[in-house]
């Protein structure tokens, strides 16, 4: 049996002018000078863009203007909301968004295989994978014959750490790649018009007993909602072990889709995130603004 630990990509598939790396190096700046409140007029130096057409990629992006996701990180909302739990959008219109709308939010189905399964790293699973653009940069899909079991993501010339890092969790699984076979699971899972529960996204977890249970606690949080680790830990029956389940957290393989971006610190802090914390603001954001649009 064959294991791959790298992987070679036949060409560059980033999007020329990602929206995702202007917004991502805005978000940037935002998030560490939140405190000066830069203008736009600075974002848009600090990105290389007008002014002008950095609102309106922004906008267009997220759904929410710079002004906005400003306030947000000013405001420092999520330490403010969280410790009841409260919905993050009911505070939109203070942060200066728009009123909720319909809630949108991913449609999923999920397995377990069983703690036998996980125990041999893999081995016997073909793991299907491949690059794809998305809202929040290259987005790395893996996916087996019983559902998607994998989404990690990367910027550009770190394709090959990411698969490094996704693949060393089976290390006994062989890899293929095979865009045609993840690509409907890109289509399905960035485009929120396709987010419909007469035809939910398959997930199997491959995972420790109490990883399962942690990411299927992840799967109960809504969009426009964050939960803490303590508040995690204490709705799988665990309460005293809120740092297992930040490990738990940080090792969940399916980002985005089982929303560990969701999950925060008993402050209200975001904390880390696996695939970096600029990247768990960006997610946030796009999903309020999914939300508020």
């Amino acid at each position: 049996m064959s294991v791959q630990t790298t992987a070679v990509l036949k060409k560059d598939i980033t999007p020329e002018g990602s929206d995702y790396e202007i917004v991502r190096r805005a978000i940037e700046k935002i998030s560490l000078d939140y405190r000066d409140q830069p203008s736009l007029e600075e974002l848009a130096e600090e990105v290389g863009e007008t002014p002008t057409g950095l609102q309106k990629l922004f906008t267009r992006w997220a759904g929410l203007s710079p002004k906005a996701f400003l306030q947000a990180v000013t405001l420092d909302h999520a330490r403010k909301l969280l410790d009841s739990g409260m919905p993050l959008l009911e505070t939109s219109f203070e942060l200066g968004m728009s009123g909720p709308g319909r809630l949108h939010d991913l449609f999923v189905t999920h397995e377990a295989m069983s703690p036998g399964d996980y125990k041999t790293r893999g081995a016997g699973l073909t793991i299907r994978y491949g690059y794809h653009p998305s809202p929040f940069g290259t987005a790395l899909i893996m996916a087996t014959d019983r559902g998607l079991a994998g989404l990690a993501f990367s910027d550009p010339g770190e394709e090959r750490a990411t698969f490094a890092d996704m693949s060393s969790r089976w290390p006994n699984a062989v890899y293929v790649e095979d865009m045609a076979a993840t690509g409907p699971y890109a289509a399905r899972i960035f485009d929120s018009t396709l987010w419909r529960p007469d035809q939910p996204l398959h997930v199997v977890m491959i995972g420790t007993d109490f990883q399962v249970r942690v990411w299927e606690a992840l799967l109960k949080i809504p969009m426009g909602k964050a939960r803490t680790y303590s508040s995690i830990a204490a709705s799988i029956g665990t309460p005293s072990a809120s740092r297992a389940v930040g490990a738990a957290n940080g090792a969940n393989p399916i980002s985005f889709v089982v929303p560990c971006h969701r999950a925060i610190g008993k402050s209200g802090d975001l904390t880390g995130y696996h695939w970096g914390l600029t990247r768990k603001r960006a997610i946030l954001g796009w999903e309020a603004g999914q939300i508020s649009s």
